[in-house]
């Protein structure tokens, strides 16, 4: 099974820490994006469009995703509920080869819930103070939304400060190679889904697979 790589460049900012909106417009300045678009499993063929925008800077890592849906939903409003039973998008990424692994997971009113483990069955919930440092900026809005069906398009923009990897010393990501892999799901959306970005070979739907994920290289 191939495993994907992606280069994620630096962005040049005006101050350490730029309002989300001007981190968007660089991002969207972007010639190329990565695609979630890998289909593993029997039984969940409905793929939405799902692209997602990645760079950093010496202070966050950043992410832009951009979904089209048929089914939307976004109930959870706590820190730390299953967000991924709403319209969610997921980073799961490992600093270093220490086997530990941090899955941060958001529906689209950007409701968080993070783990750090080295497997589903020891991944700890994060901290919400340490999660409330995630910055987040959604065209959804912040308020909950029952489910609809018709074409929904929805961009989240990410900020992940150094801080939040709080097992791991990240400082200066240039020369960097972090395991990773992006996802979106909805298990509780009327045709759920699950598309990754670099391809998961286990028999059910598993997001918690570090020996699946994918390579980020900090240039």
């Amino acid at each position: 099974m191939d495993m994907k790589i992606a280069e994620v460049h630096k962005l040049e900012l005006k101050s350490d820490f730029p309002p989300l909106e001007e981190i968007s417009v660089s991002l969207d300045q972007q010639k190329e994006r990565l695609l979630i678009d890998t289909i593993n499993w029997k039984g969940y063929n409905y793929k939405p469009d799902v692209a997602l925008s990645i760079a950093y800077s010496d202070h966050e890592i950043f992410l832009k995703y951009f979904i089209i849906e048929n089914y939307f939903k976004a109930e959870k409003t706590d820190t730390n509920e299953m967000v991924c039973e709403d319209s969610c998008v997921e980073f799961f990424v490992s600093p270093e080869d220490d086997g530990i692994y941090y899955n941060m997971e958001f529906n689209a009113i950007g409701t968080c819930l993070l783990g750090v483990g080295t497997s589903r069955a020891n991944s700890k919930r994060v901290r919400p103070e340490i999660i409330s440092k995630i910055r987040r900026l959604t065209t959804a809005g912040t308020k909950p939304v029952i489910e609809k069906a018709g074409e929904y398009a929805w961009m989240i923009v990410i900020a992940i400060p150094f801080e939040v990897f709080f097992h791991h010393q990240v400082k200066d990501l240039k020369g960097k190679i972090f395991r990773a892999n992006f996802y979106k799901c909805g298990d509780k959306l009327t045709v759920p889904h699950y598309v990754t970005w670099n391809p998961v070979g286990t028999q059910e739907p598993d997001y918690h697979q570090p020996e699946h994920f994918g390579l980020l290289k900090f240039v």
